[in-house]
């Protein structure tokens, strides 16, 4: 079992909780201070950190990679998963062991924990100078400076509005290549184990044309592939008239007009035929047979969907409040399957040990898993958060040596299915998107196909941007490996 995890190169369960975090590039533009921003969890905060930056860079800050040179260091976090939490405890720890030799050092906490923790965070444990939630970014000049005077600043206001359409982010950690596009923010799904209505609050659409735009620019700079973002892009609801979708479903018959999430996907793949575009994440309830069909049509939308089933099991779906069943989501995967073809990647998200789960019911995990054959998977075992409706309602009553033997099996089954779809491949020619060298080797190229997968391909002079048609020769339970063919 752990040689399995480790060829194929996914999280071992004892790490399963563990979180991705990225940092800001050394630059300098002759500007008098220096950001530090260091960023966990979700494409969604990373995102966030671009529109940071870019704010701060307005306000005389440049950034940098060295977070012992900076001026001001923020930590964008994560309340996801528990793990996340403890690892911005241990780096704010280590950014205040900095400061007791740089007292004029401003430690700032952004995004989900500082909206969750902000009293503790300021008040108890005293660790951090300012505290800005996921809507309020736009007041870090005003805070920062405030700290620097002395006084701690906090602001975790939600706002049902805020959607940062007006700021060009600064694209952080960018291969050039490929760009993240928020399109909305907040989540209306009140999911029982999730603390993202409670962090980022309630759904708000972007201006769809500010949107294009964006991609416009990206395109003419050089991006060849967008990627839209949001909690739930398929509940995109946007009217000149209102942007917030609770409202908008109120008055949907006074309004001028209606954007949803298909409209917007094909305003985007209309730009050009060489801007692939990418969305994440689907919620089953909400992904329509009308976004599907924009998907055929437009060979430039890339043909994979990540559509988290959490589990396979309509009692514990229940319990998890995810407001579909078993049922539903075999539908909707049978109508991608059936208007895509078999071709087309899907990604899931599994949590192993959920209150209450039986046996019988993880087993229906696993049955699901083989009926779908998900391409690949993130995995995780059952993490209470507190403030959540589960936290609240339900005992976490699964021990942690079961929890972690049920995630061990759901591994080991994507381990299986992700070799049996790449396998499938084999033998295709498909068009990739280069987006730079192997991280194993300067004689191979990395690529990225429309299903998402990596395709790995002798480096022949071709360069990051470039698209390839590569015939895939070969393949391990994460990797395509293929030859070029024009």
């Amino acid at each position: 079992m752990e040689n399995i995890i480790k060829d194929i190169d996914i999280i071992a369960p004892d790490e399963a909780q563990a979180c991705d975090f990225k940092t800001t590039v050394e630059e300098n533009t002759g500007k008098s201070k220096k950001i530090y921003i260091e960023s966990y969890g979700c494409q969604m905060n990373f995102s966030d950190s671009e529109i940071v930056a870019s704010i701060m860079k307005e306000n005389g800050f440049d950034t940098t990679s060295d977070f012992e040179q900076a001026d001001v260091i923020f930590l964008n976090t994560c309340s996801i998963r528990e793990k996340a939490e403890q690892t911005v405890r241990k780096r704010l720890s280590q950014f205040n062991t900095v400061k007791k030799n740089k007292p004029e050092l401003t430690i700032g906490v952004l995004g989900c924990m500082a909206e969750r923790l902000k009293d503790k965070l300021l008040e108890e444990e005293k660790i951090v100078d300012v505290v800005v939630g996921p809507d309020a970014y736009r007041d870090l000049p005003n805070l920062v400076a405030s700290a620097e005077d002395g006084n701690k600043g906090v602001n975790t206001f939600l706002s049902r509005e805020e959607t940062y359409a007006d700021i060009s982010p600064v694209r952080l950690n960018s291969n050039g290549v490929s760009a993240f596009i928020s399109i909305m923010r907040g989540c209306d799904n009140m999911c029982s184990f999730c603390v993202v209505p409670f962090t980022r609050g309630r759904e708000r659409s972007r201006d769809p044309h500010s949107i294009v735009k964006e991609a416009q620019d990206l395109f003419e700079k050089g991006y060849k592939e967008v990627t839209l973002l949001g909690q739930n892009v398929d509940s995109y609801k946007w009217s000149p008239e209102e942007n917030n979708k609770a409202r908008l479903n109120k008055k949907e018959e006074v309004v001028s007009k209606v954007v949803n999430f298909a409209h917007l996907l094909e305003m985007v793949a209309k730009i050009s035929p060489q801007l692939r575009v990418r969305f994440s994440t689907s919620h089953p309830k909400d992904i329509t047979d009308e976004v599907l069909y924009t998907m055929k049509k437009y060979d430039n939308i890339c043909k994979y969907i990540h559509l988290p089933v959490q589990s396979g099991n309509s009692r514990v779906l229940e319990l998890m409040n995810r407001t579909y069943d078993r049922d539903w989501y075999l539908d909707r995967v049978k109508a991608i399957r059936e208007i895509l073809g078999e071709e087309c990647g899907i990604s899931s998200d599994m949590i192993a040990g959920f209150c209450t789960e039986t046996e019988e019911e993880h087993q229906d995990t696993l049955s699901i898993m083989d009926i779908v054959k998900y391409d690949f998977s993130y995995m995780f075992f059952y993490s209470e958060r507190p403030g959540t409706l589960a936290a609240k309602k339900f005992e976490d009553d699964i021990p942690l040596d079961v929890k972690k033997r049920r995630l061990a099996e759901i591994i080991e089954k994507q381990a299986s299915l992700s070799m049996e779809r790449n396998k499938l491949d084999v033998g295709k020619i498909q068009e990739i998107l280069i987006e730079g060298t192997s991280k194993r080797s300067e004689e191979q190229l990395k690529g990225r196909n429309s299903a998402n997968k990596v395709v790995i391909i002798p480096n022949n002079g071709l360069k990051a941007g470039d698209y390839a048609t590569v015939k895939i020769t070969d393949c391990s339970s994460a990797t395509l490996f293929g030859e070029v063919v024009s």
